[in-house]
């Protein structure tokens, strides 16, 4: 299946929690990391995932913000740490291409956010991905 979704990490499930109506899952990645999306308790029963379960995890470009520092005092839990490998700036916008452990993050960003965070290639980073903002692939 061929998506638009640049960043595809593969992963595998740690747990499921059931709510009311939305459910989180705890995704380790390949790199270590552990990542959690927030889901719907029909999407988790449709895609058949449950601990243990090969997915992939599907982040839209735009829903990654990046740190040049830790961030304390913020509701998002997803914090990758990474390095920029690459900043191709247009006229307004920067993509921003992060290497993390087992796998490549792109953030769409401003260029002047670009710019003001002083972005280069060998630049560390925080990726910061809201939980909500995370899909999932079941992998056969």
């Amino acid at each position: 299946m061929s998506l638009s979704i640049r960043n595809q990490i593969p992963g595998t499930v740690a747990s499921v929690t059931p709510g009311e109506v939305m459910a989180t899952v705890k995704v380790r990645l390949a790199g270590g990391q552990e990542i959690t999306a927030a889901i719907t308790r029909e999407a988790v029963r449709e895609l058949g995932i449950g601990a243990g379960s090969a997915v992939r995890t599907l982040i839209k470009s735009t829903e990654v913000a990046l740190a040049t520092g830790t961030v304390e005092g913020l509701s998002i839990r997803n914090q990758i740490p990474g390095t920029v490998t690459e900043v191709a700036t247009g006229g307004a916008m920067a993509g921003v291409k992060v290497a993390v452990a087992g796998g490549e993050l792109t953030a769409a960003i401003t260029r002047d956010a670009a710019e003001d965070l002083g972005l280069a290639a060998g630049s560390e980073v925080i990726a910061l991905i809201k939980s909500t903002e995370i899909a999932l692939r079941a992998v056969p």
